[in-house]
């Protein structure tokens, strides 16, 4: 019984990885663009993740979406998180993360 729960958390693991835009230093219409392009094709959920500076890119990025392009596009979900890097110097940093879950309802044809 556990075996088909592992391999049930495995997929949804595989199609959520599937659907993930990483926010960057780009204009938020870039991963805009992105965003509703997964919401055409293949996805009623997209994950956006970012680091760091690009937080407030993320953020804007998922308003943009939900008031501009698609409208019926809810946050599902939204983690924070602290994520600690190796410097080049020796030693770790702190970088905050986030991550916000869109999701949509698929439309019956």
């Amino acid at each position: 019984m556990t075996e088909k729960n592992n391999e049930k958390r495995k997929a949804e693991e595989r199609r959520t990885d599937e659907n993930v835009i990483f926010v960057g230093n780009k204009p938020p219409i870039g991963y805009v663009l992105a965003v509703v392009t997964q919401f055409n094709q293949v996805s009623d959920e997209v994950v956006i993740k970012a680091r760091g500076r690009a937080i407030s890119r993320a953020v804007d990025t998922a308003e943009i979406v939900r008031n501009r392009f698609i409208s019926d596009s809810v946050v599902k979900d939204i983690k924070i998180g602290t994520e600690s890097i190796a410097r080049e110097e020796g030693g770790t940093s702190n970088v905050s993360s986030i991550e916000i879950c869109l999701a949509t309802k698929k439309k019956s044809k």
